[in-house]
């Protein structure tokens, strides 16, 4: 710690510090422009000038690390003078169009010179002038540049925490210009967080652009439905209309930053495909109906069904409330256990309850990416969860994290790691196993000989298990005090789930036995994936992740909700379309989802889908799913409900509403206290309020929190009392042969299903559907980028456009999930994952057109008749 003296005011500092930190943790205003706290200093804007004793000349506060005893003074004629000066050099060629700036009202060169600048300016030659009309740098950008104040946030922010690089400058001194490579950002994420810290109106919104004034919005802090990230953000709408999304810059994991789908993706909720009123089937067609008519058909259907059995199935895109309470009817009004809340992948809870309980780690990520080795297995952090990616970035570049990667695709961050393995996508379990042993191995006489002969006779020893690159990953680990570990869903997808997760467990036992601490978080790909989990939507277990086979967890349940809960396991969702398929399910009761798209073999789904007695479907749009239902009921989408979502740190937020539901749309919550009145078998009508405060009082890992105590950042869940640990180290499982071309799947930076198709900003900045593959695979087929191309497999074909990766591995071919025009689960098969297939130049007769169901009403489930 360091003695430094700031307008008379004494303050102890930590040795490092500078003397702008100082002043504002006194209290102590100092003008910048330039200066941003994630980004390293630049002092090139003068604002920040003090006075230090001792030397002649003024110095920038931004860049001056203080020295013991040192004497600042921040506020003197001089330095008043200075600063006026600048401004004043500023504003000479600055466009006085304060009335047509989209920065109006909330521009901090407006500020600065009420602050501090001259009343009358000494400057009289004519204005410098670059381009006589704005720039559109791209779909969501737009520049003029003109009134540039040459500060360079955006390029900073550009390069060092989004890692794109797709601004710079040209020319020098006051002829400087910002702009991207030859006068555009097709190239860039689109992110728009050059926008958000721009001081002026330099660079900003197209979408946005002259809609609004920020004094015309009313503004509501909520959170992002795209990625478990749960970044925080500020919506604006005017007269109910929504209008523009900023960031919050003082709080969340977030901070200033947002991703593409963030800031441009939240306009899906004006989406035309919303259902209106609900619609019951007759004969054969979707009919918009009355609610009350929709209430008498349903109990008329109930009641026919005999006592068959029913099934559910919910997205983890809503929120906690609305999750918990669903899993609830199910367990009470339908009396079943067959709940789930994944249509992409079957859930292995088994292996997945004892890592959660064990390792994962419900703590701000910031902290967690703080230790210094960090391990990311699986995905693509950079399209998945961009905002963690510039985290990681942030952690590698400044903190100098030794960043570690072991996935199936490259990724932005592979730049900063000090070791990247790629692992084949059908071998994750085999990788992980072999990384265990070679850690084993490089830690020596660290590890005790038991452990050692243990994990040699579960797992072998390297060579056994031989992976590429592994030994250097692993002389990694073991240097490292402390490791965290961040892991994709990715491992999920595959049919060797179970086994890989077991390996991951023996990977996070070792780590701990070398004392490393290992902490666990997932990558979630949805934005409220662990409060799914938390809330019970699995069949296997109940909130809090208890078991169902516990009889102690079970009668707590069954005496708070006043209702017998069946003691036998549910089914997961793709057992329950065997059922289906077998004409055994009798009620299919399917929210916020669209499996007919997102699950594996879409012939086979669609067949189970119309073979259930009676189908189902809550939603906000009018999804292909909902056009096999005999009964859609309307339902509230983001942001016309409030709630909870807890994020992939464990961090519960609040999601707050900002418009009312759409047409004849009800609250989630209402809709279902309406279904189980049907059956005879009421729920006790509640509000979000009430509901979380059933799952603080039921659910350990959220005890003691309320709606009115998350405060603006949230609060954090509790993790769980550790279980006995592992006493065995799993067994490997057995090498998968690999394919010529194995086709694997997951998200793409602007699109990430569901919500982000239905934006129309996101439709304008991404890319049509595309085929991603390595330079040597497409040279060795004779194919080019750009080239269209037919994907097939054993199952059906698709055509899009190629994009050839010069990173990509060779073997793999990759095409989002996301688009729901491609039907890419059409090409896949249930219980195969990757999955072989062909890759060739498309034909003239081989169009893009999609395949059959292409969620356009007229194609669904026999059409609609009337407004839906």
């Amino acid at each position: 710690m360091v003695s430094v003296t700031i307008d008379g005011q004494v303050l102890e500092v930590a040795a490092g510090s500078t003397v702008l930190q100082a002043a504002e943790s006194m209290g102590i205003e100092i003008p910048t422009f330039c200066y941003w706290k994630r980004l390293p200093p630049l002092a090139s804007c003068r604002m920040c000038l003090v006075e230090i004793e001792g030397l002649r000349r003024l110095q920038p506060s931004c860049a001056t690390v203080v020295a013991d005893g040192m004497v600042v003074r921040t506020n003197t004629p001089l330095i008043e003078e200075t600063r006026s000066s600048m401004l004043d050099m500023l504003l000479a060629n600055h466009p006085l169009d304060c009335p047509i700036c989209d920065k109006g009202g909330e521009c901090e060169l407006q500020d600065m010179v009420m602050a501090y600048g001259p009343r009358e300016s000494r400057f009289r030659d004519p204005k410098r002038v670059f381009h006589s009309k704005d720039l559109r740098l791209s779909p969501v950008i737009i520049m003029n540049v003109n009134r540039c104040i040459q500060c360079q946030r955006c390029v900073r922010m550009c390069e060092d925490v989004v890692g794109a690089v797709a601004l710079g400058t040209v020319e020098k001194g006051m002829d400087t210009a910002v702009t991207g490579f030859e006068g555009s950002l097709a190239s860039c994420d689109q992110c728009g967080n050059c926008v958000e810290v721009c001081p002026v109106g330099a660079l900003m919104s197209f979408p946005y652009r002259y809609k609004a004034r920020p004094w015309d919005l009313k503004e509501t802090d909520t959170i992002c439905p795209h990625c478990g990230t749960g970044c925080q953000l500020t919506v604006g709408a005017r007269k109910g209309e929504f209008l523009r999304v900023r960031s919050d810059w003082e709080h969340g994991v977030n901070r200033e930053t947002l991703c593409v789908r963030g800031r441009f993706g939240l306009d899906f909720i004006e989406s035309r495909d919303r259902v209106k009123r609900p619609m019951i089937r007759r004969d054969g067609t979707l009919t918009p109906v009355s609610w009350m008519e929709a209430g008498d058909y349903l109990a008329r259907r109930f009641a026919a069904l005999n006592g068959k059995a029913a099934g559910g199935l919910i997205s983890p895109r809503l929120p906690n409330e609305v999750l918990y309470r669903f899993q609830k009817l199910m367990r009470t009004a339908f009396r079943t256990n067959n709940v789930d809340c994944s249509s992409r992948w079957s859930t292995p809870v088994d292996a997945l309850v004892p890592l959660i309980a064990g390792y994962y780690s419900r703590a701000p990520l910031e902290e967690v990416i703080g230790n210094d080795t960090v391990l990311v297995i699986g995905g693509n952090v950079t399209e998945e969860n961009p905002v963690t990616e510039y985290l990681l970035r942030d952690a590698a570049r400044r903190r100098h994290t030794r960043l570690l990667m072991l996935s199936a695709r490259p990724s932005r961050l592979d730049a900063d790691a000090r070791a990247v393995v790629r692992m084949r996508p059908n071998a994750q379990g085999h990788c992980l196993a072999a990384l265990t042993a070679a850690l084993a191995a490089a830690a020596g006489e660290a590890l005790p000989g038991d452990v050692r002969a243990e994990i040699r006779a579960a797992i072998g020893g390297p060579a056994a298990v031989a992976g590429a690159g592994t030994d250097r990953m692993a002389s990694a680990l073991a240097q490292g005090d402390r490791v965290a570990v961040l892991v994709s869903v990715d491992l999920l997808r595959s049919p060797e789930a179970r086994a890989t997760l077991q390996q991951l467990g023996n990977l996070l036992r070792l780590l701990r036995l070398l004392g490393k601490g290992a902490a666990m978080q997932f990558l979630f790909d949805r934005a409220n994936q662990l409060g799914a989990w938390d809330m019970g939507a699995l069949p296997t277990v109940l909130p809090g992740l208890q078991a169902l086979a516990d009889d102690h967890a079970r009668a707590t349940f069954e005496r708070a909700w006043g209702s017998e809960i069946p003691s036998e396991p549910g089914l997961n969702f793709d057992a329950m379309l065997e059922l289906c398929a077998g004409g055994s399910m009798g009620s299919l009761y399917i929210v916020g989802t669209d499996p007919l798209i997102s699950h594996p073999d879409r012939t086979f789904v669609r067949a189970a889908l119309d073979a259930a007695d009676l189908l189902i479907v809550q939603d906000a749009f009018l999804t292909e799913t909902a056009g096999l239902a005999d009964v859609v009921l309307p339902a509230a989408g983001y942001g016309e409900e409030a709630g909870t979502f807890t994020n992939n740190e464990g961090r519960t937020q609040v999601v707050r509403k900002f418009r009312e539901p759409a047409f004849d749309a009800r609250n989630n919550l209402a809709i279902f206290d309406f279904v189980a009145a049907l059956g005879n078998r009421p729920l006790q009508p509640s509000t979000e309020e009430e509901v979380f405060g059933e799952i603080a009082r039921l659910v350990p890992a959220y005890a003691g929190l309320s709606p009115d105590g998350l405060g603006a950042d949230g609060a954090f869940t509790r993790p769980a009392p550790p279980p006995q640990p592992a006493t065995f180290f799993a067994a490997p499982p057995a090498p998968q042969p690999a394919e010529r071309l194995m086709l694997i799947t997951g998200n793409c930076l602007f699109h990430n299903g569901y919500d982000s198709e239905r934006s129309e900003i996101l439709n304008t900045v991404a890319d049509d559907p595309y085929v991603e593959m390595s330079a040597e695979d497409a040279a060795e087929l004779g194919l080019s980028d750009r080239n269209r191309v037919v994907v097939q497999s054993a199952q059906g074909e698709l055509t899009a456009k190629l994009r050839v990766n010069r990173r990509f591995p060779r073997g793999l071919v990759f095409v989002p999930e996301n688009y729901r025009a491609l039907c890419l689960n059409s090409l896949m098969q249930r219980g195969e994952y990757p999955c072989p297939v062909q890759v060739r130049a498309a034909g003239a007769s081989d169009g893009i057109a999609p395949l059959a169901g292409s969620g356009k009403p007229e194609d669904l489930g026999g059409g609609v008749a009337g407004s839906p």
